[in-house]
């Protein structure tokens, strides 16, 4: 076990390695078809001379949108290649304005493993721009009367190849607009609280009578323990008086948070159903942005990051989901099923390895229940490898992945062995909201999307800094001011090649991580609601 243990992560590292090249394939030597081909975001509008140009892990060139393309809003967007982690860049890229129509609900993607036999004139299963109305990238405001038009920004950073991170790329903007079709309805009467039975009028609900001013019925004690009408239990078909019922209230962003979390899992279900048809390799962190109703909808599975920057004030948009982050969830899992832990693991955590010199004293622990340490006599059990073990970017779950949600993985398994990591792994996203509307936006005030390759080497606060100086030495009516600071912000995340390596400011290590960032502007939003 020690053995492999030493060897999980290289190993891990060198299935990266591998697979990196297989444009999106799956794992090596794999038959399967691609799903889609290996690419660069379709924005940057790159040939395959350029897209294999870019590819160069010495000079590491970073790439821009060209200055005849615009993306909504105006947004900037830079990215780089990593400096030989993998041969291919792994982060993925999407920026797209959509329309969700109201359609039935099997317009949304088939549950089926493989898609079945169906009429010519059925709507198929979801593939690329398959589902729903895109509008030309530089058209700030699309008018649809029977849709919902929402602006869609993400952020997909690949590990163990490319192929998951490339079939997310294309497909999750579609299934957050299935989820969103089936409450088009509720979400634009404002006016009107979110039906609890879909289809019945709020002011018909007896539940919700209760909530309208006027005398209300009332009984005593009496009757109620004798059962009568309008009591708990009463044969009577009287609706029960209000005091006795309530109903919870539901905001209509609770409808749009329900509907990013729900289109995550349906993305994360077709990967796995997919991958027995297609090759699709590996796994993906996912940030999202949607722009709906005048609300920014950041959802975030992984450990890439969003912060807003305004007024020279950071709001952070979203919190990384690691090892050590989640460390009470996988505990907790791990506890309740041991099985998944395959004989090989133990569900506690030590300050580290515990020898078996040690078995019968005292030593520091915790377990799913404890913030804090406390000691206990270590027991042979306890010589099994931690479930979670390493600290900050070195910390594993299963002595293998550093990040404990995103979609695919579904065949990852711990190094020489037939234990499953996928279970402790969600693809459920965590869904902040920021009202646009709360707030006057000037041209300086963005919200700034970036994979880990960014924040592994700069704060939240060095982000901001360098955008907000970026940007007060730009002009404020150049519409590509927004690239020019996503560009600056790369590079400074980058660094440049010396002696030793990639370096930044005061000589630390850059990052040698593929980067992507976004750096939209806020301002258009409140000014298109």
């Amino acid at each position: 076990m020690l053995t492999r243990v030493k060897s999980a992560v290289a190993g891990f590292m060198g299935g990266i390695m591998s697979s990196g090249g297989s444009g999106g394939g799956g794992n090596g030597g794999s038959e399967l078809p691609l799903k889609f081909p290996y690419m660069r975001p379709d924005f940057l509008g790159l040939s395959s001379d350029e897209i294999e140009c870019s590819a160069d892990h010495v000079a590491r060139p970073i790439l821009i949108l060209k200055e005849t393309r615009r993306l909504p809003w105006a947004t900037g967007y830079a990215e780089v290649i990593n400096a030989g982690k993998s041969a291919l860049n792994e982060d993925q890229a999407c920026c797209e304005v959509v329309v969700a129509r109201s359609r039935p609900m099997s317009y949304c993607p088939h549950p089926l493993p493989v898609e079945p036999p169906r009429p010519k004139d059925a709507t198929p299963c979801p593939t690329e721009r398959a589902l729903h109305c895109f509008f030309p990238l530089n058209d700030e405001s699309p008018c649809d009367n029977e849709g919902l038009v929402y602006h869609y920004w993400a952020l997909f950073d690949g590990h163990a190849g490319s192929g998951a991170a490339v079939v997310a790329s294309r497909l999750l903007q579609h299934h957050i607009a299935c989820q969103l079709q089936a409450v088009i309805e509720i979400l634009r009467n404002v006016a009107s609280p979110p039906p609890t039975i879909l289809g019945e009028e709020p002011e018909k609900n007896p539940y919700l009578q209760g909530n309208t001013p006027g005398p209300r019925p009332t009984l005593t004690r009496a009757a109620s323990l004798r059962g009568a009408a309008g009591a708990p239990g009463s044969p009577s078909s009287t609706p029960p008086p209000p005091r006795f019922f309530s109903e919870k209230r539901v905001l209509h962003e609770s409808l749009v948070i329900g509907a990013i979390e729900n289109a995550f899992k349906e993305m994360d279900a077709q990967i796995e159903r997919e991958r027995h048809v297609y090759n699709i390799t590996g796994g993906c962190t996912a940030l999202t942005v949607v722009y709906l109703l005048g609300k920014l909808y950041v959802g975030n599975a992984g450990d890439s990051r969003a912060i807003i920057v305004r007024n020279n004030e950071i709001i952070p948009m979203s919190a990384e989901f690691t090892p050590e982050t989640e460390r009470q969830r996988l505990q907790f899992l791990g506890f309740m099923q041991p099985h998944l832990l395959g004989n090989e693991f133990t569900h506690l955590e030590f300050p580290r390895r515990v020898q078996r010199k040690e078995v019968g004293k005292r030593m520091l622990y915790r377990d799913f229940t404890m913030n804090g340490w406390a000691y206990k006599t270590i027991e042979d059990e306890d010589l099994k490898f931690p479930l979670i073990f390493g600290e900050g970017k070195k910390a594993r779950v299963l002595a293998t992945i550093g990040v404990t949600r995103g979609l695919g993985d579904h065949d990852l398994k711990v190094h020489d062995s037939n234990i499953f990591i996928k279970p402790f792994l969600s693809c459920i996203p965590e869904v902040r909201v920021y009202n646009l509307m709360q707030y006057e936006h000037g041209a300086d005030d963005v919200l700034v999307m970036g994979t880990d390759g960014l924040w592994d080497v700069l704060t939240n606060q060095e982000v901001a800094e360098s955008v907000t100086t970026f940007l007060s030495n730009c002009d404020p009516d150049d519409l590509h001011r927004y690239t020019m600071a996503a560009q600056d912000l790369v590079m400074r995340a980058r660094g440049v090649l010396r002696d030793r390596g990639w370096r930044i400011t005061n000589e630390r290590l850059g990052s040698g991580d593929d980067i992507s960032v976004f750096i939209i502007p806020l301002m258009y939003g409140s000014r298109q609601h």
